[in-house]
């Protein structure tokens, strides 16, 4: 069952690809293909010796589509409940600068995506959202529970 995990970046700041390979192999050995263009990286595949890749998709909010999708995440976030933090984190998901996504086929590796989306958040000034768990702070903290 594929795992999803996506991180919101408020900064504009590119994640050098050397950067997160090198936080990743603190914890698993892993080799990465980055695709870019004019705009920077925008894809990933991430391999962990004897399983599939991880797919990473990075987005800019000025692509076509992405204001939409994060227009989405937001209103989706006005159905969770009320309160403060949600009315930051629908903030957050307007202000949103780059997305990024990642996709594990197996869902085996989720620790290892939970390293990779603190790094992207980190990097990014953002939350990251993990499918079935909620949202965090770049530093791991739980935001808001979304199941």
């Amino acid at each position: 069952m594929t795992l999803w995990y996506r991180v919101f970046g408020a900064g504009e700041t590119e994640p050098a690809p050397g950067a997160l390979l090198q936080q990743l192999n603190h914890h698993a050995v892993v080799t990465g293909r980055f695709s870019a263009d004019q705009g920077g990286w925008f894809g990933a595949e991430l391999v962990v010796a004897g399983s599939e890749p991880l797919e990473v998709e990075r987005f800019l909010s000025t692509e076509d589509g992405v204001r939409a999708e994060l227009n989405s995440w937001a209103a989706h976030l006005e159905t969770c409940g009320e309160g403060p933090q949600y009315t930051l984190l629908m903030e957050r998901m307007i202000q949103t600068k780059q997305m990024f996504t990642i996709s594990d086929p197996t869902g085996a590796k989720s620790e290892l995506c939970i390293v990779l989306c603190r790094c992207l958040a980190e990097v990014a000034e953002g939350v990251y959202q993990v499918d079935g768990g909620g949202f965090y702070s770049a530093d791991g903290l739980l935001l808001i529970e979304d199941k």
